[in-house]
């Protein structure tokens, strides 16, 4: 079948994105779903810094590609040896296809299933191949098994999520990415006791769902830290108690004498190492670390190794929050049901595939927590 889909074909083009025109709207031949594969027709998919972060290069991936991994939408076509899925359901995507046999898997920590990783690296299906080629029979790499930004998509049945269908695609979508990425570093990682000290440093779309997660988990202190301070009242907003802008060069001192000492958990959510550097700057003795961002792997942060043992400090990794998407992504969903987790107010505006270019550039410029692209 043919399907629109937005085609990145060359990394690291300068922005503004919308004179380079790094992704381009294709007509592309879409295969069919192969066993385990489900046919998806995609309802919405957000514009997330992973993509971002291919677009400028920090994440080099084959070329060409379809972008997109914060996808949802409702299945039109069934694989062979499908069996929990069928047509008509809705779903939300996860950008780690887990195989469910590797020793991670098993262990109970899909994020890191080997097999998912090695076929995202290569920009294949968990199950091998691509299933898009252009009219020129060239062969389309896909995105973390997705490839969302298109009308339609073909991934693996250990991609996706059944999900509630009273939920708007455009609101649901975030589920698979910014809110398990977000909330699960809190709640899954980091496991904050309840009456802790917490801070988040870059409010984007994860940073503000750290802050939803810090709430929910019963923090008493939730300080929100960002360059851009038109961010602070969104902040607010969803359970910050404390804003303090992370580019000036008091604010670290400031947050030690606001906490006596500084936070028990702080977490770094922008992808740079200067936010990395301040979160664990604030990190109290005894106190806990996490970043969720993906910088360019050229970047190295570095700390005062004695800081480890002397102040019995913690630092780790979050990817994908810790998170088993079959568990969280309905627990989440529950819980905005029940309006404890208010993520449809990240939602900053919907556009067309069209724009996409446009998007990206509000993404960079740091001026939305959530852009969706939401399919006609």
């Amino acid at each position: 079948m043919k399907t629109r889909a937005a085609v990145l074909r060359e990394m690291g083009k300068d922005a503004p994105y919308t004179e380079s025109h790094p992704l381009t709207i294709e007509t592309l031949e879409l295969q069919g779903p192969q066993s385990n594969e489900v046919l998806i027709k995609i309802g919405a998919v957000g514009l997330c810094h992973s993509d971002l972060s291919v677009i400028n290069g920090s994440r080099p991936r084959p070329m060409p590609m379809v972008l997109g991994h914060e996808a949802a939408g409702e299945i039109i076509e069934v694989g062979e040896n499908v069996a929990e899925f069928e047509v008509g359901d809705h779903i939300v995507c996860t950008f780690i296809p887990s195989c469910g046999h590797c020793i991670p898997c098993r262990e109970g920590r899909p994020a890191l299933c080997e097999n998912g990783a090695a076929a995202n690296e290569k920009g294949e299906m968990l199950e091998g191949g691509f299933r898009y080629e252009s009219d020129r029979d060239e062969v389309m790499h896909h995105h973390l098994g997705v490839s969302g930004f298109a009308d339609y998509a073909v991934v693996s049945t250990n991609s996706i999520v059944k999900v509630d269908k009273k939920i708007p695609f455009e609101k649901v979508a975030i589920f698979g990415c910014a809110v398990i990425t977000g909330i699960g570093a809190v709640i899954n990682t980091a496991r904050i006791n309840a009456g802790s000290t917490v801070a988040v440093v870059g409010l984007g779309g994860i940073g503000l769902n750290a802050i939803l997660g810090a709430r929910l988990a019963g923090a008493s202190e939730i300080i929100a830290l960002d360059i851009n301070e038109e961010k602070f009242a969104l902040a607010k907003s969803l359970g910050a108690t404390a804003v303090f802008n992370s580019g000036e060069a008091h604010t670290i001192e400031d947050i030690k004498q606001y906490t006596q000492g500084g936070v028990d958990y702080a977490f770094e959510t922008a992808g740079v190492v200067p936010a990395m550097d301040v979160a664990y700057q604030i990190t109290r003795r005894g106190g806990m670390t996490t970043t969720t961002g993906l910088p360019d792997p050229k970047h190295q942060f570095s700390f005062p190794q004695v800081t480890l043992a002397a102040e019995e400090r913690t630092i780790k990794g979050s990817y994908v929050g810790s998170c088993v998407p079959d568990r969280d992504i309905p627990r989440f969903i529950n819980l905005y049901h029940q309006g404890r987790l208010p993520v449809n107010e990240l939602l900053t505006d919907t556009l067309p595939l069209e724009h996409i270019n446009e998007g990206f550039d509000r993404l960079a410029r740091g001026e939305a927590a959530r852009l969706v692209v939401k399919m006609d």
